[in-house]
């Protein structure tokens, strides 16, 4: 096997970040790796044409961050005609996949809860967010990223962090703690256990479900601990039939499950907030469209 060149070390190493910034900007893998694969192209063209690049990652992370606005311009469009609720692909965290899992690092900002809550914000809010709190960029280089002025850079995280930061979600500070709830809480809805749910679900838990018009889901999230128990109580019944069973693993940074049905095929993806010894929030990704990526 032939050593990689120096070329081709740079943007692997590039790679990493590029990812890791694209997926939190648009919430879909495939969306991400598409503008990843177009921002590397672009800089291998560059290096090919002996531009001076100075900073390979800098030069990676604006054009990333510059498809990636445009991107989220055209998808905002799209997610308005979205049947039910949008929730981004899930992103298996645990590390035993050699796929875009490990280019994104791990961390409360890769969450289903954070990434829903950046949907309020206009693509360049986004960015100015990420940029700033997520990677570190001053708003300097940030201003430089996207195209403006540094005080208007500055002025678009602080909207950013204003609208984001009332609905931060709160997670479990003992990892060990939260991963024993998390499997509590899946082995009884596995079993459909009333009883168990209700004591591990918080009192306003909220439960969600993105099928896309594509499979069966929620059409609005439902809240309450009675209501989203007697439903995950149901879903047990109805995934029993269809001979599916509940594979924990960590997924966003957070523990998940993948649904498999008996052949091994992916049905859908679980992730769960832990906050505070109770379960906070259930998400459900069934639309097939999301889940190509899942192994």
């Amino acid at each position: 096997m032939s050593a990689s060149s120096p070329r081709e070390e740079v943007l692997a190493d590039v790679r990493t970040g590029a990812f890791a910034l694209a997926y939190r900007m648009l919430g879909s893998v495939a969306e991400a790796e598409d503008v990843v694969q177009e921002a590397l192209l672009r800089l291998h063209d560059a290096l090919e044409a002996g531009e001076d690049i100075r900073s390979p990652r800098a030069f990676a992370t604006t054009v990333t961050t510059r498809l990636a606005i445009d991107q989220l311009r055209s998808a905002r469009r799209r997610r308005e005609t979205y049947v039910g609720e949008w929730l981004p692909e899930p992103l298996l965290t645990d590390g035993g996949a050699e796929d875009p899992a490990h280019a994104a690092e791990l961390a409360d900002s890769l969450s289903t809860a954070f990434l829903v809550l950046l949907e309020q914000l206009s693509p360049q809010q986004r960015a100015a967010l990420l940029l700033h709190d997520v990677f570190d960029y001053g708003y300097d280089e940030i201003a430089s990223i996207i195209g403006s002025s540094t005080a208007n850079a500055r002025q678009l995280a602080a909207r950013a962090r204003r609208q984001v930061d009332d609905g931060k979600p709160r997670f479990e500070a003992s990892a060990a703690r939260r991963d024993e709830l998390a499997r509590r809480f899946f082995a009884a809805a596995r079993d459909g256990d009333m009883e168990a749910l209700e004591e591990l679900l918080a009192e306003d838990v909220v439960l969600q479900g993105d099928g896309g018009g594509k499979a069966p889901a929620l059409a609005r999230a439902m809240r309450g601990r009675s209501r989203v128990a007697r439903t995950m109580a149901a879903w047990a019944r109805y995934s029993a039939r269809l001979g599916l069973r509940i594979d924990p693993t960590e997924v966003n940074g957070q523990p998940g499950a993948v649904l498999r049905d008996a052949q091994d095929a992916v049905f859908g993806v679980l992730t769960v907030d832990v906050a505070e010894g109770r379960i906070a929030a259930v998400r459900s990704v069934v639309n097939p469209e999301k889940l190509g990526h899942v192994r």
